[in-house]
């Protein structure tokens, strides 16, 4: 039986290419733009697996990757980014995904991933696989502290320059709690300034740069 799968990218000429290589070992059953659309469409249809970009609008592939284990989800996440990155890899393993690969070798990889996590297996595309082990096995530090989705919701507002009254009105909290949050975020990721906050948002695809 095919797997059913949900692909979340928000560059059509890519989507559409990506879909056809989905087709030739599953069954495409959505393809979203952003996040928030993921999450939605993972929650109603239920697929076996999401292949999912990491930075994409108004949530990122790893947000909606947390959302959705928090949630029950059983789907599982094959990230396919340009992002080459050795901690944003071990981050996402960690989180639960089941696969991590790179756009300029999708061609070559996407269908061999597919077939690995129905199998229950890791993929992990082999032109990072060195520098993600090395990763995982050196001591853990602030950076690696995994973030509450309501940090990560407070970071992502804070990179797009919203103000701390604006931030709390989006998010229905105080300014208070969102100072709270920054100071947390600030203490958790080693950083010293919101221009460090804005950095690592950058960097780990919490905003599309």
């Amino acid at each position: 039986m095919r797997p059913r799968v949900i692909l979340a990218d928000d560059h059509v000429m890519v989507a559409e290419g990506l879909g056809r290589l989905v087709s030739e070992v599953a069954d495409l059953v959505a393809q979203v733009k952003d996040g928030k659309q993921l999450v939605e469409a993972v929650q109603r249809l239920k697929p076996d697996i999401v292949v999912s970009d990491v930075t994409m609008p108004v949530m990122s592939g790893l947000e909606a990757l947390h959302r959705l284990k928090a949630g029950g989800s059983k789907a599982r996440f094959i990230f396919l980014t340009v992002h080459t990155d050795p901690l944003l890899a071990t981050q996402a393993i960690h989180a639960g995904a089941c696969g991590y690969l790179l756009k300029a070798a999708a061609g070559e990889e996407l269908l061999d991933a597919i077939r690995a996590v129905m199998a229950d297996r890791i993929y992990l595309t082999p032109h990072i696989t060195r520098d993600v082990l090395h990763t995982m096995t050196q001591p853990s530090d602030a950076s690696e502290r995994p973030l509450s989705s309501r940090q990560v919701d407070v970071l992502r507002l804070i990179a797009q320059g919203k103000r701390m009254k604006e931030i709390a009105a989006q998010l229905k909290i105080s300014v208070r709690t969102v100072e709270d949050h920054k100071s947390q975020l600030l203490a958790a990721l080693g950083a010293k300034s919101t221009a460090d906050l804005v950095k690592y948002a950058l960097r780990h695809g919490l905003f599309p740069e």
